[in-house]
């Protein structure tokens, strides 16, 4: 387990970040943030998230053994070559970010010769963005995946596995970034794509006193960070436009079934969705 005498820097006092630090400060270790905003450093050191933090960099980073970005994904590469020379020998350094392919090699080959780079992706998030909302509550229930690549040490992976014991995770996952990239674009971004395509299908404001559970569950996600999801999204845009043909396709061929009043074959397709949706209840 991580020792309670190691320092931890969060990048990005968000909601994750902020959660991560909340989480690392209940558990007893020393936690450090940076954030863009005075306001964002403020309410955290009142809310007893971080023990110090900063929105200007300075000699204190130089104390931290352990790194958590939790910036935007291509704001990581810039933010790590620019102010890497303040860190610390060895220091280890991870992040949260959701998409690997075209963000962990840049970073790894930018990096000095003593640090190490292992990604790692929090399964975990709330509809709405910003450390007011932090909480470590949605780690209980969600899955974290550490993504290495050759270049990371059997230490640096052991670690990511630690800290995900530390902040509460449920399950554990080690995928190549390609195969998490792949995965991503499936469960994620495409659920993210069909929620934000139903809100904008038609105007649905008049509609708010007749809406019923389901059409509020399916949408829940359609509350997005716009600036975030844009990122992604073109981070990974051919394994999205992929799985957006996929579900084209299965729309069109539902809309099919429904057209000739196919009546067996619509109930096939509900029993498959049931019990292939089963599989995904919480236990």
């Amino acid at each position: 387990m991580i020792s309670k005498q190691k320092t931890f820097l969060i990048v990005g006092l968000g909601l994750l970040g902020g959660s991560y630090a909340m989480r690392l400060k209940e558990q007893g270790y020393y936690v450090m943030g940076i954030a863009r905003r005075q306001e964002t450093i403020d309410y955290a050191l009142a809310n007893n998230i971080i023990d110090e933090g900063t929105i200007a960099l300075d000699e204190n980073i130089r104390k931290a053994d352990y790194i958590i970005l939790g910036l935007y994904p291509t704001t990581m590469i810039d933010w790590v070559m620019e102010n890497q020379q303040y860190f610390k020998e060895n220091a280890l350094i991870s992040d949260v970010s959701g998409v690997k392919s075209n963000i962990v090699e840049p970073i790894q080959k930018i990096l000095r010769s003593d640090l190490e780079f292992i990604s790692a992706h929090p399964m975990a998030g709330k509809e709405n963005s910003g450390i007011e909302h932090a909480n470590t509550e949605m780690f209980k229930h969600a899955n974290y995946i550490i993504t290495p690549t050759p270049n990371n040490t059997k230490e640096a992976i052991e670690f990511s596995n630690d800290l995900a014991n530390v902040l509460g995770f449920n399950h554990i996952s080690v995928l190549s970034c390609e195969e998490h990239d792949k995965m991503i674009g499936f469960l994620s971004q495409l659920t993210h794509v069909i929620a934000v395509s139903l809100m904008n299908t038609h105007d649905n404001s008049h509609l708010v006193e007749y809406t019923g559970d389901s059409f509020r569950d399916l949408t829940r996600i359609a509350k997005i960070n716009e600036h975030m999801w844009t990122e992604l999204f073109i981070l990974n845009k051919d394994i999205l436009l992929d799985e957006i043909d996929a579900f084209a396709s299965s729309l069109q061929s539902f809309k099919e079934v429904l057209q000739n009043e196919d009546e067996e074959n619509m109930k096939q397709l509900f029993r498959q969705s049931t019990a292939r949706r089963i599989k995904f209840d919480k236990k």
